[in-house]
């Protein structure tokens, strides 16, 4: 039986070919004969209570130069008429970002298998998510108010301040007691104390990297990416110039996966990626995990198929 898939990415034109998470997804479906239907956020729309997109077929290469083809014009697709949606749009988490689960939702009620589940995304915010597993983390706040914030970097002296909707780095602030920066960072985090954010103590052993560990249907793959810091840089986003460096799992991460696994699994999110810093927990992301081609390249692994194999038991037959 050939699968129907649908992707919502952000525009396939902008990607970076050979370090790009969803490609790999993409080139996993097209080998096992699915067929591709690709729409962006503003392809989607709802009519008379129905879920629907402006989709166009696609076919795609592992070729850095030319990635992708349209198979088809731009025609509108009932969603509920895909078998699996793969919900691959980046952060930031906002409310345009909400509306769009809310149509994906629609054709999840008609048997359409989203990845990850809508509910899911909604419920399991990357940062606050962490909370759940308060005694994997290290100390952290989440607040408006500046006040609450001088508090914690007095009592910690060295922090990481961030904001709860971002990604690749962006916004992350690394503030130590006394800094005269602090008060305007405050400001612009919390927009003058109208949005929350949140502060963790810093870990030092970020100069050995920011692993991320992936989870597939709740189970490692065995291996984490350390994206290790730039020199005179404080954060080991790729994005943000860090170093890949493929790592088996540690015991403490192991730990960590075991206990955060079965969550996310029970709340049907299928691919996720923790962040761990040393031993501890900071982030669970849900919305759009990369590192994948990394990990293959360095371990000759196939992460893709691991997770289609999980999305697979799951479709009919």
């Amino acid at each position: 039986m050939a699968y129907r898939l649908g992707v919502v990415m952000d525009p396939i034109e902008d990607i970076t070919p050979y370090k790009d998470t969803t490609l790999a997804l993409l080139l996993e479906a097209q080998q096992r004969g699915y067929e591709i239907h690709y729409f962006t956020m503003s392809d989607l729309f709802v009519s008379a209570g129905a879920g629907y997109a402006h989709s166009r077929r696609l076919t795609v290469a592992d070729d850095n130069q030319h990635w992708f083809e349209y198979a088809s014009e731009s025609t509108v697709l009932p969603l509920s008429e895909l078998d699996v949606i793969l919900m691959r749009k980046d952060p930031p988490f906002d409310t345009e970002y909400i509306y769009a689960t809310y149509i994906l939702e629609l054709a999840e009620n008609q048997g359409t298998l989203v990845v990850n589940r809508c509910a899911a995304l909604r419920d399991v915010n990357e940062k606050m998510a962490i909370n759940r597993f308060a005694h994997l983390c290290g100390p952290t706040l989440v607040a408006r108010r500046a006040a609450d914030f001088k508090r914690f970097i007095a009592e910690h002296k060295d922090v990481v301040l961030k904001p709860l909707d971002g990604m690749g780095g962006a916004r992350i602030f690394r503030v130590v007691q006394g800094n005269d920066n602090t008060s305007v960072i405050l400001e612009v985090l919390t927009e003058h104390g109208t949005n929350y954010a949140m502060a963790q103590a810093y870990l030092p052993e970020i100069k050995d990297g920011d692993k991320r560990v992936l989870l597939v249907d709740g189970e490692t793959v065995g291996y984490a990416l350390a994206r290790v810091p730039a020199e005179g840089e404080l954060r080991g986003n790729l994005a943000a110039g860090g170093r890949g460096v493929g790592r088996k799992l540690t015991d403490s991460d192991k730990a960590i996966a075991a206990e955060v696994g079965p969550y996310v699994r029970d709340k049907g999110l299928l691919f996720v990626g923790l962040d761990v810093i040393g031993d501890k927990l900071t982030e669970i992301n849900v919305t759009s995990p990369t590192c994948v081609r990394e990990l293959d390249q360095q371990f000759g692994i196939n992460i893709a198929e691991k997770l289609f194999v999980a999305i697979e038991k799951r479709l009919p037959r």
